[in-house]
């Protein structure tokens, strides 16, 4: 490398470099000639080669150098992946178009079932997008969203997770043309938003208020419910379940209709058919010790006491000391602790309880205490289910026994110990206060009842959902074939680009329809050309039909769908889609080493290893 002062300017080189009178001498040798950068070097003090090799790139960014190149600044650290443009762009569609044809197959009534298996051995068996989705290691960032809008399906309606997946990808799988022939991605987002917006707008034109009075509303719930099970694995039993779901959520509060306080409990045995709807609480018999089997195991009108109180002797703490001076100071310190135990346990008799629960243990003593004056008694009861048998039973929780009052005692009609399969429990029934109840599962196998469990979660959200929105729109394809329609009527009214984006919208609404047909084994081409011929001539309900394997008035078959599902799976789906194509640039940090390394590493440097 040669430098001269024909292509370094002296003063910048000496108000970048040096601006120290005390080595002014040294710098005026080094701009003479051009000479050999070795050379020079050798003849400069240290403190100029410190300060040449750490400051030349980055102060004389704006000086000329010989070779006409500027340094590059590094601004991220190294190994660290970024890609932008239009190839990232149709990257990040790709990996959503792979995670929506995994969820294809699983779609509407004849939809299949999915075998994931985790990385600790365990099998689920499901065919709910939000199950899967959160089943599946998804590591694509842009994937991810999708991942998230089906579990945020779920949370907010309790179904339509496999619809809002499929249509998001859908809808990206429809702009992928687009990017690639170089339109603006702000032109197609703002396109999706217009479509998204008119789309909104027509379901709620077209939406059905159907009555809440009277039988008229359980109706419109039950068919909600059905619906909803279609494509579940209980869709064969739907009739048993769809009244077990529709009591539980007429069971709930009817203003804040609290799905957590439905109770649900697996029990391994029998058939489906076998399960159980207990308009109460019902919970697994606790442990419990001698004694537990003298006690009645049923009750009629039985007054109940809720604690939280520990009835059993203390063990004395480790290293406890105490010092006495008499043997019998000794036997006053049992007596007393004898004394206070048996204070409380007279205390509860006294109150005229049949039926004691605590969340803390009751010893042998207690137990046995108990079962000599005909009490139940059941100790390490889970607080889910004690405040569940409180607002069942009324009465109140108690942290202590003294002053125990009427009004802290709740009742039930009946309270028995039952033998259900292989387990036992302890069930409450006719309950004044009833605001919640417990649905006891039955199945062949832990993954059917999980199954049922999820197929029932999904079915209890629509009811819920349907019990204050008693709109509704016909469900098999028929309202994503309306819109379609309606959008693109619409389109041709409008100049530019847009009409493309919104037409490619309409287009994607129809993967709903076109996959059902794909499901159940139908000729997809035929059905749709049937069914667009069908909403021309004015017919807005006609949807795919299942059991014939044709078309038909889906609302009139009661194939019924709450509004709010559809609307919140559009705009979710739409939101997820522009997200997704906003995104041009991925930056992606190097890995870290594994936290268990790490961990290994400090447990060894513990072990006396020096560092």
């Amino acid at each position: 490398m040669y430098i001269s002062n024909r292509t370094i300017n002296s003063a910048k080189l000496e108000a970048a470099l040096f601006g120290d009178a005390s080595i002014e001498e040294e710098h005026r040798y080094f701009h003479q000639s051009a000479v050999p950068f070795r050379s020079v070097s050798r003849r400069l003090s240290p403190k100029f080669n410190l300060v040449f090799f750490r400051g030349f790139l980055s102060k004389l960014t704006p000086i000329t150098i010989m070779n006409g190149q500027v340094p590059t600044v590094v601004v991220l650290k190294e190994g660290t992946d970024t890609s932008q443009g239009r190839g990232q762009i149709i990257t990040n569609i790709n990996a959503c178009i792979a995670i929506q044809e995994s969820l294809k197959p699983t779609l509407g009534p004849l939809g299949s079932d999915v075998l994931i298996v985790g990385g600790d051995g365990k099998t689920t068996i499901s065919n709910d997008g939000a199950t899967i989705l959160k089943l599946l290691d998804v590591i694509h960032p842009a994937a991810k969203i999708l991942v998230d809008i089906s579990r945020s399906q779920d949370a907010e309606v309790g179904d339509g997770t496999t619809s809002v997946t499929l249509l998001a990808g859908e809808i990206l799988k429809e702009c992928k043309g687009f990017i690639e022939e170089g339109i603006s991605t702000t032109v197609i987002c703002k396109g999706l938003r217009k479509a998204s917006q008119l789309a909104v707008k027509n379901i709620k034109e077209l939406q059905v208020e159907v009555s809440s009075k009277g039988g008229a509303n359980r109706e419109l719930l039950e068919n909600c419910a059905k619906t909803a099970m279609s494509s579940k694995l209980i869709h064969n039993n739907d009739e048993f379940f769809t009244k077990m779901v529709v009591d539980a959520v007429l069971t709930l509060d009817q203003e804040y209709l609290d799905e957590k306080l439905i109770g649900i409990k697996r029990i391994p045995g029998g058939s489906m058919e076998d399960s159980l709807f207990v308009n109460g609480v019902a919970f697994k018999k606790t442990f419990s010790y001698a004694g537990f089997e003298q006690q009645p195991k049923q009750f009629t009108n039985p007054k109940i006491l809720n604690l939280n109180v520990e009835l059993e002797l203390k063990a004395e703490k480790d290293n406890a000391e105490v010092r006495i001076e008499q043997v019998k100071d000794y036997q006053n310190i049992v007596d007393a602790e004898w004394k206070i135990i048996t204070q409380k346990l007279e205390a509860i008799e006294a109150s005229g309880a049949n039926i004691v629960l605590s969340k803390l243990p009751i010893g042998d003593l207690a137990t046995q205490y108990f079962a000599d004056r005909n009490i139940f008694c059941a100790g390490r009861v889970a607080s889910g289910d004690l405040d569940r048998v409180i607002q069942a039973v009324g009465g109140s929780i108690q942290t202590t026994t003294s002053d125990i009052l009427p009004e802290h005692l709740g009742t039930c009609a009946s309270f028995e110990e039952v033998q259900i399969g292989g387990e036992r429990y302890n069930i409450f029934k006719g309950c004044p206060e009833a605001k919640t109840c417990t649905l006891l599962l039955r199945g062949g196998a832990e993954q059917v009842i999980a199954e049922v469990e999820r197929s029932l979660h999904d079915a209890i959200m629509i009811v819920r959902r349907a019990v204050k929105n008693t709109a509704i729109v016909a469900g098999g394809g028929a309202i994503e074939m309306e819109l379609s329609k309606r959008l693109r009527e619409y389109s041709r009214t409008i100049p530019g680009k847009q009409q493309l984006i919104i037409g490619a919208f309409a287009k994607a609404l129809e993967v709903i329809p076109r996959q059902l047909c794909d499901n159940g084994g139908f000729d997809g081409t035929d059905l749709l050309n049937k069914l667009r011929a069908a909403h021309a001539k004015g017919e807005i309900w006609f949807g795919v039909d299942f059991r014939n394997g044709g078309i038909n008035d889906n609302l009139k078959s009661f194939v019924w769908e709450p509004s709010m599902m559809k609307i919140n799976a559009i705009q979710s789906a739409t939101e997820a889609a522009m997200l997704i194509l906003s995104v041009d640039e991925t930056i992606k940090n190097e890995e870290r080493a594994s936290a268990g390394a790490a961990a290994a590493a400090q447990g060894a440097r513990g072990r006396n290893i020096p560092r």
